[in-house]
């Protein structure tokens, strides 16, 4: 189940139904049981340049955080992968000055953000073109109209 927690500011935008059926699509597309859950977050850049700077040690606001849980259930019930948060600001910044729509973007850091918690890493580079390709194969069927350029951009 994905758990959509949207910030009161940014609930006009009406995002919430896209970005869990991309959610979902990219679960599904990395053959995840349908007991699996997480948490997507869309907020501002303040929560976010706080997250970052608590756990990563920077100071600074940034796109997209994924938390992974950890957790490891093999009991049969729900498995929380963990949370993945979003700063809209930043995403409609990225949106603009990359030519593209905002919910393109948003799909891509939904993308992005979920394929870390599933383990995925792109700090060496076969790790990023592994990453990359995944990550292009899902948006381009989750949205065909998103462009290879958009998803070589994080």
């Amino acid at each position: 189940m994905i758990h959509m927690i949207v910030d009161h500011r940014y609930r006009k935008e009406r995002l919430d139904r896209l970005l869990r059926k991309t959610a979902e699509f990219t679960l599904e597309h990395q053959k995840q049981d349908r007991k699996v859950d997480l948490s997507l977050v869309i907020t501002g850049d303040a929560k976010l340049k706080k997250l970052n700077a608590q756990f990563r040690g920077k100071e600074l606001a940034t796109d997209v955080l994924s938390f992974p849980s950890g957790e490891d259930n093999a009991s049969g019930h729900s498995n929380y992968l963990g949370d993945v948060v979003i700063s809209l600001p930043r995403a409609r910044a990225q949106a603009k000055a990359r030519g593209h729509s905002l919910p393109e973007e948003l799909q891509l850091l939904t993308v992005h953000g979920i394929l870390h918690l599933l383990g995925y890493d792109h700090a060496t580079l076969k790790g990023r073109v592994r990453m990359w390709s995944v990550q292009g194969k899902i948006l381009h069927k989750v949205n065909p109209s998103i462009s290879n350029q958009l998803i070589e951009q994080l």
